[in-house]
């Protein structure tokens, strides 16, 4: 199972991101992982992101979700500096978010960033695609991510249901 001290480190690179980033937040509570939240900037606060990273990576932290918008090098930026998996949620700013996009998951060969859609449902995935790192390494958690896709497929099926239901009666 996990050690206590392991974590997920949340990045944003503005605190115009945090609304967004509240669904992946509620992703890890819902699968008992313990996280931490920062704002850093790649272009504004070079050296502090580089001494947090470091220092989260000493304390335990074992995957890093970077949230940015528009240039978006925080993943990027965070990537250069850890060996850990790296997650970039594009955030929607100009450009529909594509400018965001292609900034995050454009990486040189070998410092990879894992990319997820724009906005609010890559910061959901953000959460699923941690937890399913994280479950590598503990079985309870993997259990627990396959009951909540059992779940979810469970929820589309009622929905059918109800609806095959309704037409029936139409």
């Amino acid at each position: 199972t996990m050690s206590n001290s392991v974590f997920v480190a949340v990045l944003m690179g503005s605190d115009s991101d945090f609304p967004t980033m509240e669904k992946t937040l509620a992703v890890l509570k819902h699968f008992e992982i313990r996280y931490e939240v920062k704002v850093t900037s790649a272009h504004r606060t070079p050296d502090a992101t580089h001494a947090y990273v470091k220092d989260a990576e000493a304390r335990g932290c074992r995957v890093f979700i970077c949230a940015a918008g528009l240039a978006a090098h925080l993943a990027g930026a965070v990537a250069g500096i850890t060996q850990r998996p790296v997650i970039g949620v594009p955030m929607n700013g100009a450009l529909d978010g594509l400018d965001a996009l292609l900034s995050t998951v454009q990486m040189p060969g070998g410092v990879p960033v894992a990319g997820v859609a724009i906005g609010s449902a890559g910061a959901k995935n953000a959460g699923y695609l941690a937890a399913q790192i994280l479950a590598q390494a503990d079985d309870a958690l993997h259990q627990r991510v396959v009951a909540d896709r059992k779940a979810e497929a469970d929820k589309v099926i009622a929905k059918d249901a109800a609806l095959q239901e309704r037409l029936n009666n139409a």
